[in-house]
């Protein structure tokens, strides 16, 4: 009896607490159940979980325009949101259900509100006024947000090859040597992959331990491709599955052959693209640090002679947290024109989105993001998950992406890439 009696009186406290409090927690009441926001197929994690109010998800909004690359301010005499693109410019204002947008007046079913010191916006309004497309999923809550098409440099990764795996058929969409449009308006590169080395630094296109060749007919690849106006680099690949790379990272003269080599074949090309592959697998410690040693040495050989001839130098090599740990980052960033961070081979396909994130983060905290390129492997991907992928390029603001390779992308991959890609 005493027990029911006091659970009568809690029951009654907790209904004028609400009662006294009722404006403030309708207000900012959240949803039943959680709300996850995605943003290209990437998750947005906010620190203030997302809010619905009146039938709208509002969410905090410096989170979500960095997400979208929105420039923003907060103005906290006027309580003010001013938000912008360069092209659009978005106003609101705490409680205030009316919008400006390009300084015309635009009625919000619900205005911003602060909820634990973050202010929130209304997502598809804020969203949709910088031409994001916005979805919501009602019975898995949903809300998938595909951001606008971004200007982004897309480097195609080229071998000759033949039938089905044609770099030129997938590029052109005819057989070589005649060409088309093809997928010519998403691709503005092409990395030649016709260059190896031996141990003694001698620069081979042709070898039987490599798969890559240069091919009868690459004198029509180069002059076609300036015909479309493809800048070019020239790959040279080799692994150090022997040891080859090893053995040549360690002699001086080795590495000054290589060097000359190279520079005298990249007046072909308007720069050079080295892919040295598996350095330093699991290594750790003094060992590791040799080994990243001489790999930033024979860069810091290359990179001055190409400079001085105006030929760029790219690195394709693998990611930070990869197995393969032979690779400085923060060294490499200061000597190379850029990186191509090969976030792929991780086991699972679609390659995992929080591998590729993490790839991405521990190469920007050591290179700048205008010098990162991301390399999306064809056959590891949909045409579902390469749009998260590019996402991620586009999130981070990295200056684009890599295909491995031409002749391996599909052609439902090529009209996603062109729903989030603008043309060149």
């Amino acid at each position: 009896m005493k027990r029911s009696v006091l659970f009568t009186i809690a029951a009654l406290l907790l209904v004028v607490a609400l009662s006294l409090f009722a404006p403030t927690y309708q207000r900012a009441a959240a949803s039943p159940s959680m709300v996850t926001v995605l943003l290209d197929g990437l998750p947005i994690r906010f620190d203030v979980p997302p809010q619905i109010i009146n039938g709208r998800t509002l969410v905090p909004f410096r989170l979500i325009a960095e997400a979208i690359n929105i420039n923003v301010n907060w103005d906290g005499d006027t309580r003010t949101i001013s938000a912008s693109d360069g092209k659009t410019r978005v106003m609101l204002q705490i409680d205030n259900k009316t919008a400006q947008v390009n300084d015309l007046p635009t009625p919000l079913d619900t205005p911003p509100v602060i909820v634990d010191g973050r202010t929130l916006v209304p997502l598809r309004f804020f969203s949709e006024a910088f031409g994001c497309l916005v979805n919501w999923d009602s019975e898995t809550r949903i809300i998938r947000i595909v951001s606008p098409p971004r200007s982004m440099n897309v480097i195609g990764f080229y071998a000759l090859g033949a039938g089905e795996a044609s770099s030129w058929l997938d590029l052109f969409g005819v057989p070589f040597p005649a060409t088309g449009s093809g997928n010519t308006d998403t691709v503005r590169e092409l990395a030649l992959g016709w260059y190896t080395i031996d141990a003694q630094g001698n620069l081979l296109t042709r070898t039987s331990r490599n798969a890559w060749q240069r091919p009868p007919g690459w004198e029509t690849v180069l002059a076609t491709a300036k015909e479309f106006g493809f800048r070019t680099e020239m790959v040279v690949h080799e692994n150090d599955r022997s040891g080859l790379l090893t053995t040549f990272l360690n002699d001086e003269q080795a590495m000054s052959r290589a060097v000359a080599a190279i520079v005298q074949e990249a007046s072909l090309y308007h720069g050079v693209n080295l892919n040295l592959e598996e350095l330093g697998l699991y290594a750790a410690g003094e060992t590791r640090q040799q080994i990243r040693d001489s790999f930033t040495r024979f860069i810091a050989m290359l990179a001055p002679p190409l400079r001085e001839a105006g030929r760029t130098l790219t690195l394709t090599i693998h990611p930070p947290n990869s197995s393969f740990r032979g690779y400085d980052y923060a060294a490499l960033g200061q000597l190379a024109d850029r990186i191509v961070v090969m976030a792929h081979d991780y086991g699972p396909k679609p390659e995992p989105l929080n591998r590729v994130v993490r790839a991405v983060e521990m190469a920007l905290a050591v290179v700048p993001r205008e010098k990162l390129v991301l390399a999306i492997s064809a056959p590891s991907e949909t045409a579902e998950s390469i749009i998260p992928k590019i996402g991620i390029a586009k999130r981070y603001s990295l200056q684009g992406i890599s295909l491995w390779r031409l002749g391996l992308v599909t052609s439902d991959m090529w009209t996603a890439m062109r729903q989030t890609i603008t043309g060149r």
